[in-house]
């Protein structure tokens, strides 16, 4: 029995681990795109090759949110983001001894395999320990991490960079992960009900807030080819597609393009990177909690929220398409901030989704799902910009091309997702024998 009496908001702390271990993903993440023009000087890289390397860490990342879905939902959050966040944070650091293309290429594959895990489990998390109403606001939280991770990421690392070496650069953003690891372990539970300090009331809380009740350890994740039959899981795959598409712009050719096309100074950029990232974070905190209390509070429903939350959102994704037709740089970083921000309210309705939509402890393999698909935009973004910047010597179409897959995303909401709601079909449990066996 609980033994705690007194009201308890451990659900919080849980958020918090939840926000950080995004934070540090994308900090770790974005090193290669702040050491990237020393990288191509010291390295002797072309943009191409540097396309290449930036869009390999999505390469693996893609191709394994799927496997780290199902084990995420399988044997609980606690295993798959605590190992993740432990091997991609040993890979962070090796980068440091990188000595060419072909050790670089690797060393962002291994990156990818690790971070697959992050957000999977954190909509897996959500579920478990947040009413529905809340889903949105955590939602919106934990992904606000990544734009602070790569605003934070920008200046620190590019001032690093400057004062010492990118090579020690990388050893220690890696050491980060190792301890959150450590507070990950002393702190999470995979279930409410079966964390020590938590109090019956909260428990109650959270669970009474929920329509469906994950974490029964009897019943399996749905098969992730059978998600496929649906339509929303589609229109949730594609529209994320269009919007990871322009968004990791950000995080891999934003710098080159400031310092070569704008004319940045190195530092200068490293500072002005950050802002589009700081806009990002605070708007969409701030998106996820209003379309939660929209839909606690009645005004619209749930898919009527969640559509309208989206369209918003591109339309000021669309900004990134004006950025080429401005001489002012002021205006041009204007534009990007806008863009960005569109991209993040929209982000705090897709990762809510999930939550939304998954049959009984499956969220964690649908959100695997949704982003295996949405990656691909970031495999083949920064090949793309590359071969369109060889190709003209101007990022000008690269950023139109954008603006374009945004409409299509748009349309993509709209017409293609039907109502939100769970996915119903009888839930696959374990026999007897397999569960008496089980971990």
């Amino acid at each position: 029995m609980n033994k705690v009496t007194s009201r308890t908001r451990i659900r919080w702390w849980i958020a918090s681990l939840m926000w950080f271990a995004i934070a540090i993903n994308y900090i770790d993440r974005t090193v290669l795109s702040a050491a990237a023009p020393h990288l191509i000087s010291e390295l002797k890289l072309t943009p191409e090759m540097m396309g290449f390397i930036m869009a390999a860490f999505f390469w693996s990342y893609s191709l394994l949110q799927i496997p780290a879905g199902w084990f995420a939902d399988r044997f609980g959050q606690k295993k798959g983001l605590g190992l993740a966040v432990a091997w991609w944070s040993i890979a962070t650091s090796l980068m440091g001894v990188a000595t060419g293309f072909t050790s670089l290429l690797l060393m962002r594959l291994a990156l990818g395999i690790g971070e697959a895990a992050a957000y999977p489990s954190n909509a897996g998390i959500t579920a478990r320990w947040f009413p529905d109403r809340e889903r949105a606001t955590v939602s919106g939280l934990f992904d606000s991490a990544s734009k602070f991770g790569g605003a934070v990421a920008m200046p620190l690392i590019v001032w690093m960079i400057y004062m010492f070496d990118w090579r020690l650069t990388f050893v220690i953003v890696g050491a980060l992960g190792v301890l959150w690891v450590i507070a990950w372990y002393l702190i999470y539970a995979d279930n409410p009900e079966d964390h020590k300090k938590i109090s019956a009331q909260e428990v109650s809380l959270i669970r009474d807030g929920q329509l469906l009740r994950h974490g029964d350890k009897n019943v399996l994740p749905m098969k992730w080819y059978k998600l496929l039959r649906y339509r929303n899981i589609w229109a949730m795959c594609l529209g994320f597609f269009t919007i990871n598409y322009t968004s990791y712009f950000f995080i891999t050719w934003l710098p080159t393009y400031l310092v070569k096309e704008k004319g940045m100074g190195f530092l200068q950029m490293g500072m002005v990177t950050a802002l589009p990232l700081i806009c990002g974070m605070v708007i969409e905190v701030i998106a996820g909690w209003a379309s939660d209390r929209m839909v606690h509070k009645k005004v619209l429903s749930l898919t009527a929220t969640r559509k309208l939350f989206l369209t918003i959102g591109l339309l000021m994704a669309l900004c990134i398409g004006f950025a080429p037709f401005t001489e002012s740089v002021t205006m041009t970083v204007l534009l990007l901030c806008i863009a960005k921000s569109g991209t993040t309210v929209a982000a705090s309705q897709v990762w809510a989704l999930p939550g939304d939509v998954s049959p009984k402890n499956s969220v964690s393999i649908v959100a695997g799902l949704q982003n295996t698909v949405s990656n691909l935009g970031g495999a083949i973004g920064p090949i793309v910009t590359g071969a369109i910047v060889a190709a003209t010597g101007s990022f000008n179409m690269a950023l139109v091309l954008s603006a374009a897959l945004v409409v299509l995303g748009i349309i993509n909401y709209l017409f293609l997702m039907g109502k939100v709601e769970p996915i119903v079909e009888p839930p696959l449990r374990l026999t007897h024998h397999a569960s008496a066996h089980r971990v």
